[in-house]
């Protein structure tokens, strides 16, 4: 009798064992498609999770990320030893012992089960890595004929991962295992990884996390948001301890030691990576642009692929940029407040505060388009709850602030609100190392130095002054300061006035009237010169918005980008080659594999003698008598030589400010969110006080940062002798500068048009 039981025990056990064997086989070959896809050998050789792309800063920081799972990888000799024995206590003892399944562990699950008794689960560290890392529990690896069988389609998932843990464990050593697993399990608060953790939770590198601190995150992987040291803190605070306890029980923390941390409360250094905090949120938008189109057409994905971006912004000159942007900003909106007290800013030609003007930009806005949606266009209800106080979070100088206010009243808040765009750039290699497109990305995401395009105003007339000189003309050549008026096709006449509405009648050289902006001389010059001929030489220049060949082109009324014409102006400094503004030195995949490396765009635009000559004429502006002496020499105490040019718009909507070194060009401009909003005298609106101070703001604070490399030696002169004399002086009357008799010829009577004065 007892041989035959144990015969039938051995034959249930091989039967049992050989039917194991053949379900193991069935999963795996996905028989009769009852199980669902395995990950392939190809997966398994190169397993993959998403990665974010980083972007570095030329002097190497990281300036943001580009993610759908904030996710950065660290290698084991970065994860210090009370993180991985936190780890090994709380969620796998035996992980040095098993071969990616734990049958102690399983025996206890069982056991749990029979008795409902649960203590734990049985997934060992290595299974849930082939969880993460192969998305086995996905739709698209289950979906076999048994899969959707309760109790049977959890048994397959877990079956997929027992098989995928025995892979791994062969094909990678335990090392390499628990690295995977740190780089890919989710924390919460979008960190994903350990590095972006110790990063969210206390502000460090993986390697400096102290043994409380290696508890917490350890403790938040039972469940993110239960455990959650910024959210839940008391439960943070009893999870911590039962990791420690765990260490103590295993041996990896002494008992005094866990007696005193327990007690501890948790300090958190919290900050949640996101495109709204960090350095130069602008550029990032902007770089974003054109990573995406990049990794379309290379086949690569910016939000997972893990790539290093290195750009050419310089994160000294962006911090300093940044600060001269809030410094001068927030003292330009105080006075906006008190100029524009009791009264809306948003006015016509006659300082008439334009009807209905928040009502109709509301309508632009998307929580209009939603409501027009959700109410099938029906007013009363869009207007109900576009009146209708809400919380919100609002911007203001002093930091945000918590309020309860409704749409159609946020929107006006923030249309009082100056914008400034600024850029700087190296003008011998195009890198652009400054790059602050508004007062603040998270509140205002508009761009305005490439995005939005505006009047350039008198910053435009170097273009007009550079054709003159191409077609003869020379800094010492002298025009009447007299009223210009110029025929237009439609029978009108165009006649510009200057800055004060009025006409010395003095002789100007073609150097000083740059430097004082006086408008009947360029209105002279173009008149000379044609419009068609400035057109031509400010697209040679880069310029790439259109423009229109009239008259008052000459006073910059086309619209034009802060990125153009730091551009344009890089040419002057550049001995007449025009570099195509750019900011991507190179890309590499995560492996550090060069992928791209851009070559820029280069025009020889101009002769080396007439960029020369222009920045020769733009120095005239920093000389005593020039529109940025006072501000660039006695404000901000800048000796060295510099090229400027103001820019002020009609009824000084856009103030302007364009500053050149040998080292840097730099574009300023600042003005409301749309023309309508102003300053309504030149005091407080013109280009010399509202733009110019954050130029030189920045550049006090660039040249007083000793780490950075940019001299104050004067620009270098050409290697060939120059044609003209610059020196004024040593031209006599009987020299060529043109008198009062020869420009009558194109002196006409003023009819009703007459432009606003440029400055």
């Amino acid at each position: 009798m007892f041989p035959k039981v144990l015969t039938s025990i051995w034959l249930l056990f091989l039967g049992g064992f050989a039917a194991f064997i053949v379900y193991i086989w069935a999963v795996s070959a996905n028989f009769l498609n009852l199980f669902g896809e395995m990950p392939n050998l190809r997966t398994l050789e190169n397993p993959k999770s998403e990665l974010a792309s980083e972007l570095y800063s030329a002097d190497n920081v990281q300036l943001g990320k580009y993610f759908r799972e904030n996710r950065s990888p660290v290698d084991y000799e970065d994860l210090p030893d009370n993180l991985v024995n936190a780890l090994l206590a709380t969620e796998d003892i035996r992980f040095e012992d098993h071969s990616g399944i734990d049958p102690q562990a399983m025996m206890r699950v069982a056991s749990g089960i029979i008795t409902g008794d649960l203590k734990g689960g049985g997934s060992t560290l290595t299974q849930q890595v082939a969880k993460n890392l192969f998305n086995t529990r996905s739709e698209e690896l289950n979906n076999g004929v048994l899969n959707g069988v309760p109790g049977i389609g959890m048994l397959i998932l877990k079956t997929k991962e027992w098989i995928m843990a025995v892979k791994l464990e062969r094909s990678y050593t335990k090392r390499e295992i628990m690295t995977m697993y740190l780089n890919t399990v989710d924390f919460g608060s979008n960190a994903f990884g350990i590095k972006v953790a110790a990063r969210t939770f206390f502000n460090k590198a993986p390697h400096d996390l102290e043994v409380q601190e290696s508890a917490v995150l350890v403790g938040l992987l039972k469940a993110p948001t239960a455990f959650s040291p910024k959210f839940n803190p008391e439960n943070s605070k009893r999870r911590r301890n039962v990791v420690l306890s765990q260490m103590v029980k295993y041996g990896f923390l002494e008992e005094n030691a866990y007696n005193q941390l327990k007690e501890q409360d948790i300090k958190l250094d919290y900050r949640v990576e996101n495109q709204n905090i960090g350095l130069a949120p602008y550029f990032r938008t902007e770089a974003s642009k054109f990573l995406l189109k990049w990794c379309r057409e290379n086949g690569y994905d910016l939000y997972a692929d893990g790539l290093k971006i290195y750009t050419t912004i310089d994160s000294r000159m962006q911090k300093h940029a940044e600060q001269a942007v809030a410094e001068h900003m927030k003292a330009q909106q105080k006075l906006f407040f008190e100029h524009w007290k009791g009264r809306n800013p948003w006015v016509d030609r006659n300082n008439q505060e334009i009807k209905g003007y928040v009502e109709q930009a509301i309508k632009r806005s998307d929580r209009y388009r939603n409501l027009q949606r959700r109410f099938d266009g029906n007013e009363d209800s869009i207007n109900f709850y576009l009146n209708k106080k809400i919380p919100m979070t609002i911007f203001t100088w002093e930091g945000e602030k918590q309020v309860e206010m409704s749409p159609i009243d946020s929107m006006k808040y923030y249309k009082h609100f100056l914008q400034t765009g600024f850029m700087a750039m190296e003008p011998q290699t195009g890198h652009i190392k400054a790059w602050v497109g508004g007062i603040n990305y998270k509140h205002f995401k508009y761009d305005h130095v490439k995005q939005g395009a505006r009047q350039p105003g008198s910053t435009f007339k170097p273009f007009l002054y550079t054709a003159a000189i191409e077609n003869g003309y020379y800094p010492c050549y002298e025009v009447i300061d007299t009223q210009m008026c110029i025929p237009l096709p439609d029978g009108n006449m165009w006649c510009p006035n200057n800055a004060n509405n009025k006409y010395s009648g003095q002789k100007y050289t073609l150097r000083k009237a740059l430097a004082e902006s006086v408008n009947s001389i360029s209105a002279f010059l173009v008149n000379k010169l044609g419009p068609e001929t400035l057109v031509k030489t400010a697209k040679r220049l880069g310029i790439s918005t259109p423009l229109d060949p009239t008259p008052s082109l000459a006073l910059g009324v086309s619209d034009v980008t802060l990125f153009d014409m730091v551009g344009a102006y890089g040419t002057f400094v550049n001995s007449g080659t025009w570099v195509e503004p750019n900011y991507i030195t190179r890309i590499e995949d995560k492996h550090g594999n060069v992928l791209y490396t851009p070559v820029p765009n280069t025009v020889d635009a101009l002769s080396e003698e007439t960029a020369y000559m222009m920045v020769h004429m733009l120095k005239a502006a920093a000389e005593p008598g020039g529109t940025s002496y006072y501000g660039l020499r006695h404000r901000n105490g800048l000796k060295n030589e510099i090229g400027a040019k103001t820019g002020t718009t009609q009824n000084y909507s856009d103030a302007w400010f364009m500053g050149v070194t040998p080292d840097l060009v730099c574009g300023t401009w600042v003005g409301g969110e749309d023309r309508s909003i102003h300053f309504r005298t030149i005091a407080l609106g013109q280009g010399g006080r509202l733009a110019m101070p954050i130029y030189g703001a920045f550049m006090q604070k660039v040249y007083a940062d000793k780490s950075l490399d940019v001299s104050k030696d004067p620009f270098p002169k050409p290697l060939a002798p120059l044609s003209v004399e610059l020196d004024c002086a040593k031209y006599n009357s009987g020299g060529i500068p043109i008198d009062s008799t020869q420009q009558d010829e194109f002196l006409r009577l003023p009819t009703e048009i007459n432009l606003d004065a440029e400055i």
